[in-house]
């Protein structure tokens, strides 16, 4: 079995021990629930660089990323920074996140909020509005055609847009539909971890021209950015990097600063 396959199996345990302990009602009933939600979509194409910044504390790959700093740091860096979004892990056995880290940022910012989650159920996406939560990702490669249709069109109807995760164009075609907003390529082999930006690059062109096109994953230079956007990437989901320092913001800033020359 390897890492995803892990992930996925826990992640049906934790559910099924969520739903025993917190009602369908109870999450419909928070504050948060029927709030206006913001798009993050409109606030990447709104954006010369569309940068996604992501709020990440360990990962299977690299482990320990920063444990040193607060949500609240991160996030209000990002957006001081100029992020068109912000990325919020909430698994908690692989990646050290919760959904408490998510709702700490609603509170935080104003920029749109996307839940970074390994997402099987429309459980998760209630849970993800109710901590404040703007889009889901889905990652098409631990879903079926037909449950990235129900779970995209099941985020709509409750407000929330969606950023449909690809490895390869056999994962493509299988999940282009109209619930989608976002489509992005991940340079990252969920099965093996290993990193090639040359994937999205690959892809592109296969990508249709009516959803925004991001590109994750293993972005950490100037020349990555430039290279991506001038095949038609029109945003950009980047963590480690920012992560790694002691002032994610800070260092997002720079890094936008040196995209503008």
């Amino acid at each position: 079995m390897n890492i995803l396959d892990q992930i996925i199996a826990s992640k049906r345990k934790e559910i099924a021990l969520k739903k025993s302990v917190i009602a369908i009602n109870q999450l419909e009933n928070t504050a948060l629930f029927n709030a206006k939600t913001h798009s993050l979509s409109k606030s990447i194409l709104n954006s010369p660089f569309g940068i996604i910044a992501e709020h990440k504390r360990h990962s299977p790959s690299k482990g320990t990323i920063n444990h040193s700093l607060s949500v609240e740091e991160v996030v209000t860096g990002y957006e001081n920074a100029g992020a068109s979004g912000i990325s919020v892990l909430t698994d908690s056995q692989y990646f050290g996140g919760s959904l408490d880290d998510l709702l700490l940022a609603k509170v935080a910012v104003n920029t749109p909020l996307l839940r970074k989650e390994f997402i099987i159920d429309e459980y998760q996406i209630l849970e993800a509005k109710a901590n404040g939560a703007d889009a889901i990702l889905l990652i098409a490669t631990v879903l079926t055609q037909a449950e990235i249709k129900s779970l995209s069109e099941f985020a709509h109807s409750i407000a929330l847009e969606v950023l449909l995760e690809v490895h390869n164009q056999e994962e493509l075609e299988k999940s282009i539909m109209p619930s989608l907003d976002i489509i992005g390529v991940n340079n990252r082999n969920l099965k093996t971890f290993e990193v090639s930006l040359q994937n999205s690059i690959d892809l592109i062109p296969h990508l249709p021209a009516d959803f925004v096109k991001i590109s994750e994953s293993g972005l950490s230079t100037i020349e990555d950015i430039k290279e991506l956007q001038s095949h038609g990437f029109q945003g950009f989901l980047i963590g480690e990097s920012l992560m790694k320092t002691d002032n994610p913001g800070q260092a997002l800033e720079q890094f936008i600063n040196k995209l503008k020359v």
